[in-house]
């Protein structure tokens, strides 16, 4: 009889948890990443669109979430004309992003801590040219907008143009393997 009250208190707390639990569907059209990235010489900011995402919440705080970007979109916002075909061209291509045979990239996560009222620690898996690395970031909620800034090292998932972790006496050429995202979710 016991064994059978704990199993039901069980089942009706898991039960419970479960509608304490609220997925929210990203925005894809209201959303944005924004990029950049270094190089000796200056720098190049673009965008990159969201392909698909959610956010998951317990007890109205943010517990975990996942999006997937679509690596076809990658665009430069610095340059205009044919420089910035180029650009965006070469970012496709297999000395980056190799989109043709890759065409998303992914961010799984989990909240490790809360840090205030609407900030919080999480730690997550970034998926990028079918590398899948850890990653730690901040996030912020307020009301139905999520933002994140995380740095990505371009060397951990084999991008290896101009990079200084794969080339020596690169010089005034080199590109620098970390790169920022910006990340506004709407949901």
């Amino acid at each position: 009889m016991k064994k059978r009250l704990s199993i039901a208190v069980f089942a009706l707390l898991m039960i419970c948890g479960a509608v304490n639990a609220q997925e929210k569907n990203v925005k894809t059209d209201k959303s944005s990443i924004t990029w950049k990235g270094y190089k000796v010489t200056g720098s190049h900011t673009g965008n990159i669109n969201i392909k698909e995402g959610t956010l998951i919440f317990k007890d109205d705080k943010l517990s975990s979430g996942e999006f997937v970007v679509d690596m076809s979109t990658i665009t430069c916002t610095d340059l205009q004309g044919g420089m910035k075909g180029k650009l965006e061209n070469h970012l496709k291509s297999d000395d980056f992003f190799s989109v043709e045979n890759n065409p998303t990239s992914k961010l799984v996560f989990t909240i490790n801590k809360a840090d205030g009222k609407n900030a919080y620690e999480a730690n997550g898996k970034l998926t990028i040219k079918d590398i899948t690395k850890p990653i730690s970031f901040n996030i912020s909620v307020y009301g139905s907008k999520a933002s994140a800034s995380l740095k990505i090292d371009r060397a951990e998932y084999d991008i290896k143009f101009k990079s200084g972790s794969f080339f020596e006496n690169l010089g005034d050429k080199a590109i620098y393997d970390e790169f920022d995202l910006v990340v506004d979710l709407v949901f």
